[in-house]
């Protein structure tokens, strides 16, 4: 007799059913009951750990959010240099989405962020923290009286967000995060040359 998986567990799985399902079906046509399917289970147990579809979004994004945090954190630990720790953040931000290629659509879901406040807080707090480390970084390497931190990192995170939907429209027929990084070496060396 299979055990009982613990609600935190079950969360968990239909968490990641939802996101997986996303890349799979899209985002915007998910609904409740693939993703029960997915996990096995019926569509009124969903709702036994999620009150609504919102909710069940609401956790996803700070599933997505934490994993974005940690890959950031983990990106720049080792590095001793504003320009390693800059490149580093970005290759982490690049390969997080690689590893879940959904990511792109749900984060520019038009549906999901307008319906859900909830989500799009969590979206905008994740990308406030990713610029801040990169106008941390920036703050350090820019030359002085020239583009202003804030200004560079708009630049780049618009890099990172054209790649990743370039990436999704095209069927992922490239590495992304070795394109990333390509144009993110071409940008850097654009606005602060060393």
């Amino acid at each position: 007799m299979t055990a009982r998986k613990s609600a935190t567990d079950r969360k968990a799985e239909i968490v990641e059913a939802l996101l997986v399902l996303s890349d799979r079906i899209g985002p915007d046509r998910l609904t409740t009951n693939d993703i029960a399917r997915e996990v096995g289970i019926t569509q009124a147990a969903i709702f036994r750990h999620f009150p609504s579809k919102a909710a069940l979004w609401t956790a996803a994004g700070e599933v997505i959010v934490a994993r974005l945090g940690e890959a950031w954190g983990a990106a720049l630990e080792p590095q001793t240099r504003p320009r390693e720790r800059l490149r580093a953040v970005v290759a982490a931000q690049l390969a997080q989405i690689e590893a879940w290629p959904a990511l792109p659509v749900i984060l520019f879901s038009r549906e999901l962020n307008v319906e859900n406040p909830a989500l799009r807080g969590c979206f905008n707090g994740a990308l406030q923290r990713f610029q801040a480390h990169l106008v941390e970084e920036l703050t350090e390497i820019l030359p002085r009286g020239a583009l202003s931190p804030a200004d560079a990192a708009v630049f780049l995170s618009s890099l990172v967000q054209g790649i990743a939907i370039r990436w999704s429209l095209g069927a992922r027929g490239f590495d992304l995060t070795h394109e990333g990084l390509r144009l993110f070496d071409v940008q850097l060396a654009l606005i602060a040359p060393e």
